[in-house]
């Protein structure tokens, strides 16, 4: 599958690929788990980058159409989870 992923096209090159690679830490959560504290560590990454609760929504639209994972539900799981690895 090939993915467009949401970018902002004012992001530094070392930006893009933190948000990069929090949506690709998305999408091992969902296909076959990840370890927690990466996965927290790569979200608290792109938080700093995309600082905006609405730009955010933005961006996770985009890549939850496109993949068909849900951001916010892979969020919410990690931060409740006490467990070390999280899959959904």
């Amino acid at each position: 599958m090939q993915i467009n992923y949401p970018i902002n096209p004012d992001w530094t090159t070392d930006e893009l690929i933190e948000v990069v690679e929090f949506y690709n830490v998305v999408a091992q959560a969902n296909e076959g788990g990840v370890e927690r504290e990466v996965f927290l560590d790569s979200y608290r990454a792109f938080k700093r980058i995309v600082t905006s609760k609405s730009e955010e929504k933005q961006l996770n639209a985009v890549h939850d159409e496109q993949t068909g994972y849900s951001t916010y539900r892979t969020v919410q799981a990690a931060m409740k989870s006490s467990s070390k690895m999280i899959k959904l």
